[in-house]
């Protein structure tokens, strides 16, 4: 599997929205910012998955975007698959003409059982993680690296 950056980004992009949505709509300007990803780049991935029902988009001053549904209820596999990510590891796209169009239809390589079940295991796996799992994650490696040492003080 090869995930390339559009999904890398666009779940970059919801953990930094997740983080920051109880204090209200959150702009894609301030994602790009923290992030440092195009602005340009952020609209059009909040654009698809704002069509699969996986954020609102709040207009108006103070607008931005919020989480269509709960954390808990978005996965990281959604996000993947809203953004137009391709999960397969086949060389064919699971059309099982692994040798190229101009071959006999339905000719597999030798490997592609291999590569389709990756692809089910990949699935599966992202299918498992949801966007909560992360937040939490992020949540508790930002208390861990927030620890404040306390040395007494040594009377001279």
């Amino acid at each position: 599997m090869r995930l390339t950056t559009k999904g890398r980004f666009a779940v970059t992009a919801m953990i930094d929205l997740a983080l920051r949505q109880d204090k209200g709509p959150v702009t894609l300007s301030a994602i790009s910012q923290r992030q440092e990803i195009s602005l340009s780049y952020l609209e059009q991935l909040f654009g698809k998955l704002r069509r699969h029902e996986i954020v609102e988009s709040v207009r108006g001053p103070g607008g931005g975007y919020t989480l269509a549904r709960r954390m808990e209820d978005v996965t990281v596999a959604d996000i993947i698959i809203a953004v137009d990510e391709p999960l397969d590891a086949t060389q064919c796209g699971g059309k099982e003409n692994c040798h190229g169009a101009d071959q006999q239809t339905g000719t597999r390589c030798m490997t592609h059982d291999l590569w389709a079940t990756l692809n089910a295991k990949m699935v599966e796996y992202l299918d498992s993680v949801s966007l909560k799992d992360l937040v939490d994650q992020q949540k508790q490696k930002n208390t861990e690296s927030v620890v404040v040492v306390h040395r007494p003080q040594v009377a001279a």
